[in-house]
C-alpha cells in the first residue's frame, strides 16, 4: 500500500493513478533530493551576503549607520544588553549554520550511503526541523528593535538589504527540510538493515 502525494488517499502500490484523485502514484519522490540540495546550497549561498553585508540602518539625528549581524551583536553587547545579544547570535549565527550543516551531513548520508546509523539521523533531521523555526526569531527581533527605536526625525531604524538575504536563508532551509522524502532514508534502512 501507498499514499496518493496529492489527496493522501491509500492505494495499492501496483496501481498507476490514485482511485480518488487519479493522480499519478509515486511510492517515492526521487527528485526531493535534488530538490532539497539545490535548496540548501541556495541558502548557503545567501548566508554569505546576510553576513557580509549590512542588516540594519540606523538614522540618528541626521547621522547613518549600518551594522551587519556581527557588528551589531557586539554593540548590544557593548549596550549591556547581553541576553539580547545571545538571542540574536543564537537565531542569526549559529542555528543558521548549524542547521546548513546538518542538513549537508544528512542529504550527504543519504546520496552517498554514508554509514551513519539511521536512528541517528532520523534524530537529527527531527532536531533539525525543530529549531529552524526559531530562526525567524532575529527578524522578529530586528522588527520589535525598529518598531521600539523608531522615533520619528531624531531616531530611524530600518532593515538593510541582508535583512531579505537572511529571511530568504532561513525559508529556503525550512523549505529544503520540507521538501525532502525521509522515506528514502528508510529505503537505505532496508538495503543495507541498518537496524542502529
Amino acid at each position: 500500500m501507498t499514499l496518493c502525494g496529492t489527496c493522501r488517499n491509500i492505494n495499492a502500490i501496483s496501481d498507476a493513478r490514485c482511485s480518488r484523485c487519479y493522480s499519478k502514484i509515486q511510492p517515492r519522490n526521487e527528485q526531493s533530493l535534488q530538490q532539497s540540495w539545490a535548496l540548501l546550497i541556495t541558502a548557503a549561498i545567501l548566508l554569505i551576503p546576510a553576513n557580509i553585508y549590512p542588516i540594519t540602518m540606523l538614522t540618528n539625528q541626521g547621522k547613518v549607520t549600518y551594522d551587519t549581524i556581527f557588528t551589531g551583536i557586539v554593540h548590544l553587547v557593548h549596550s549591556d544588553m547581553i541576553p539580547i545579544a545571545i538571542i540574536v547570535f543564537t537565531a542569526s549565527i549559529l542555528v543558521p549554520w548549524l542547521k546548513i550543516a546538518g542538513l549537508a551531513i544528512y542529504l550527504t548520508a543519504i546520496s552517498f550511503n554514508l554509514p551513519i546509523s539511521k536512528k541517528k539521523l532520523m534524530v537529527g533531521f527531527h532536531i533539525i526541523e525543530w529549531i529552524g523555526r526559531w530562526s525567524m526569531l532575529d527578524l522578529f527581533v530586528i522588527a520589535l528593535t525598529v518598531a521600539v527605536v523608531n522615533m520619528g526625525q531624531l531616531l530611524d531604524a530600518k532593515p538593510a538589504p541582508a535583512a531579505t538575504a537572511f529571511a530568504l536563508v532561513i525559508l529556503l532551509t525550512q523549505l529544503a527540510a520540507k521538501v525532502l522524502d525521509t522515506r528514502l532514508l528508510w529505503d537505505r534502512l532496508e538495503k543495507n538493515n541498518d537496524t542502529n
